[in-house]
């Protein structure tokens, strides 16, 4: 599970310094209980982010059995993955 707190905290970071690998690292040092993935929201295909911005989403993965999985519940969460949002017309 990921803890709500945690959470609202990795929003705001990302929130303030906006996706990289740098920060990926230093979420990953901070919060070592999780495991981080970032890529770029299309690299997800068809599936729905658990959270959803303007400039990046969050999708919540599920490694409690053999295989990871996507998973829409933050309850059942050990990671994320964090896809960055980009503007086709920029």
């Amino acid at each position: 599970m990921i803890a709500q707190k945690d959470l609202d905290h990795i929003i705001s970071r990302v929130e303030a310094q906006g996706l990289s690998e740098t920060l990926i690292g230093e979420l990953r040092t901070q919060f070592n209980e999780y495991h981080f993935t970032y890529c770029m929201d299309d690299d997800m295909g068809s599936y729905k982010p658990a959270i959803a911005s303007k400039t990046f989403n969050i999708y919540f993965v599920d490694s409690s059995d053999h295989c990871s999985k996507l998973t829409p519940s933050q309850e059942h969460a050990s990671g994320m993955v964090l896809a960055e949002v980009y503007d086709d017309e920029i």
